[in-house]
């Protein structure tokens, strides 16, 4: 029988005869370890301990102590017992598929009544029995015909489907938990008793178009949710809880922000408040960008067709945008434009006004710029995924030889900003060349050398994120952590060589001579809406006291007190703080407990004794207790904690 040669992560290699399985291969390196033993990764890809290897190749035996394919397996085999255990409460329901999802799976169920969420919790019992019978997992390839045969004798028509859908060089495997069987890739686990029956749980039920086409049938989809262990599932559930809470729709609604309709969709109704805080967070990047070098432009929101041609937008990115047709007198035809979905083709259409000399770079350019990106309805969320936003856009028109140092120069920048906003630390993931893009590879070798070199020059080893670069060039991304541990990428960093030669943008060299600047795009917060989103849910709708909307509410306890009330409040706004009265025949308790729910920092109380003694009862949100100062002393104390922090002195 012909060998192979497997070599393990320590660097030993062992022979075996071809066709070996990756279980075979444990029990031959340690009894203890075949016990334990869950899957294998051959040469990169997860494999099943079943499975014969028939080459030459790398191996690891993975157990439940190797995080990622352990995840990866409970997650798929708790969607197979969850199938399982649906059609033994329900033996008419047919099944579709069950993927692994972060931090879980969902399967797809065809069923004439709706799940209920009494129906969840049968299934979750259910499938803890069948975690208990420990009852074997095996595989077998089967061919087609046999494989169409027995899902139509099953009255699986889903699966006879998805078979046809399946390549024709491409194995079908059988799986069997039990007696139970689906049509799977695998790998699985041994048997249902490997699952943690203490660390999953079923979430919710909602409709899913088969295939994903509005054509087809609607099917059920059931979510759930797995970990290693108990109390990995108690802190996600915790997160989940904490998340609600601090949900920027439900905050926004108390606190007053903004609201959104069906006659605009993806867009937003800023309401007062929640503008102070947009307006609030523009001032700021905009001292920032001043102090950066920048100079601010304004450009038009909409722009003829010829130019995003031009720029390559048209052809890679029409799908994405809002066109305007529009009859000009005395045209043949009507013109066609388009909103604009970004500013970049803009802005090299001022940089090519004039010429402009290696002395005058780098440029460094930024716009407040209002754009509008055709989103899907269904991929719309709040304020946090919109069709009409404003980005803090900017572009760094420099030399080859200035791109490490520009980008250095950004990091520090955008470091600086996450840092004043709250968030001291961020991860940095470099994205390289996506499948359609503009450009040639050899433009794109450079552009991508460039930017990673430059990149770790400036102290930092980024994250591969492959082939989630934009079409025109690379990019960083620059993502934050917030109070729970969720993820939200905001800035970005991008190289492009292309954009400058599409629009013949050039500088005079020292040579003399006409050369192509590099455009470097990047954004810091990404757009204003969607990190104020981030904000509100970081904070919990607490913003920090220089950001919130309103910051103090000034409320008397007896009409007798409204006189000292407005003049407390007119000291307030002459210090620069957002102050406003509550004289309503209301009790204090109630003032309270609605200004707290609208996450106002400050409430300053005034009775009787707070007039005579010209003092305040001060109640901070949070806090439970007030304290008593006096008038001058809270009007210094509040008028530097209303500072933004790029205005504090050093």
């Amino acid at each position: 029988m012909a060998q192979i040669s497997l070599t393990f992560p320590d660097g030993n290699q062992r022979s075996y005869d071809a066709g070996v399985t990756a279980m075979e291969v444990a029990q031959s390196i340690a009894p203890s370890l075949a016990k334990k033993a869950i899957s294998a990764t051959l040469d990169g890809a997860h494999v099943d301990l079943a499975w014969p290897i028939e080459a030459d190749g790398a191996i690891a035996i993975n157990t439940m102590k190797d995080p990622e394919p352990a995840l990866e397996l409970i997650r798929h085999d708790f969607a197979h017992i969850m199938a399982r255990a649906v059609q033994e409460l329900w033996p008419e329901v047919q099944v579709t598929i069950g993927p692994v999802i972060a931090n879980g799976w969902y399967y797809d169920f065809d069923r004439k009544e709706p799940f209920t969420p009494e129906d969840l919790e049968v299934i979750e019992k259910k499938m803890k029995e069948i975690i208990n019978l420990r009852d074997e997992v095996r595989t077998e390839v089967w061919d087609r015909p046999r494989a169409i045969e027995h899902y139509k004798s099953n009255n699986e028509p889903y699966k006879v489907e998805l078979i046809d859908a399946i390549p024709g060089d491409e194995p079908l495997r059988m799986y069997w938990h039990g007696d139970w069987q689906d049509l799977c890739r695998g790998p699985h686990l041994q048997n249902t008793g490997q699952l943690p029956a203490d660390a999953f749980k079923l979430m919710s039920v909602a409709g899913a178009y088969w295939r994903g086409d509005s054509d087809r049938a609607m099917l059920q989809r059931i979510y759930g949710v797995a970990f290693l262990n108990r109390n990995d599932l108690k802190a996600h559930l915790h997160m989940l809880e904490e998340a609600a809470k601090r949900d920027h729709r439900k905050l926004g609604r108390e606190m007053d922000l903004f609201h959104m309709q069906e006659e605009a969709p993806g867009q937003i109704f800023w309401h007062p408040n929640g503008w102070t805080v947009y307006t609030e967070l523009q001032d700021f990047m905009r001292r920032k960008q001043r102090a950066g070098g920048y100079v601010e432009v304004n450009t038009p929101q909409v722009v003829d067709r010829k130019l995003w041609e031009a720029s390559g937008h048209w052809e890679k990115y029409q799908e994405n945008m809002f066109i305007v047709e529009v009859d000009e007198e005395h045209a043949r035809e009507k013109a066609v434009n388009a909103l604009k979905p970004m500013n970049c083709p803009c802005h090299v259409q001022i940089f090519n006004q004039g010429i402009k000399s290696y002395r005058d770079l780098p440029l460094r350019m930024a716009e407040f710029g209002s754009c509008a990106r055709y989103e899907p309805s269904g991929a719309l969320h709040g304020i946090m995924r919109v069709r009409g936003f404003t980005q803090d856009d900017g572009h760094i028109f420099c030399r080859e030889d200035q791109i490490e140092s520009e980008t250095a120069v950004y990091i520090e920048f955008l470091s600086s900003i996450y840092k004043d906003l709250g968030f001291e630390n961020f991860k940095v993931k470099f994205s390289d060349r996506p499948e359609t893009r503009a450009g040639s590879d050899e433009v794109w070798d450079k552009a991508e050398s460039a930017l990673l070199s430059a990149t770790r020059a400036a102290g930092i080893e980024p994250e591969l994120n492959p082939g989630e670069g934009a079409f025109y060039g690379p990019k960083l991304e620059f993502v934050l952590t917030d109070a729970i541990g969720r993820d939200w990428q905001c800035g970005t960093h991008q190289v492009d060589f292309v954009l400058p030669e599409r629009l013949d943008a050039s500088y005079i060299g020292e040579d003399g001579n006409k050369h192509r600047p590099v455009m470097l795009h990047r954004a810091t917060l990404g757009s204003f809406e969607r990190f104020i989103g981030i904000l509100i849910e970081e904070h919990a709708g607490k913003l920090p006291f220089w950001l919130a909307p309103r910051q103090v509410v000034v409320a008397s306890i007896v009409s007798a007190a409204d006189d000292y009330v407005h003049e407390v409040v007119d000291a307030l706004r002459a210090a620069g703080i957002r102050a406003e009265a509550d004289t309503r025949n209301e009790k204090i308790n109630y003032k309270v407990r609605e200004h707290s729910l609208a996450k106002v920092p400050v409430l300053l109380a005034i009775g009787m004794r707070e007039v005579e003694e010209r003092t305040l009862s001060v109640r901070r949100l949070g806090n439970k207790q007030s304290t008593t100062e006096s008038f001058d002393n809270i009007v210094k104390t509040l008028a530097v904690e209303a500072t933004p922090p790029d205005m504090i002195p050093s």
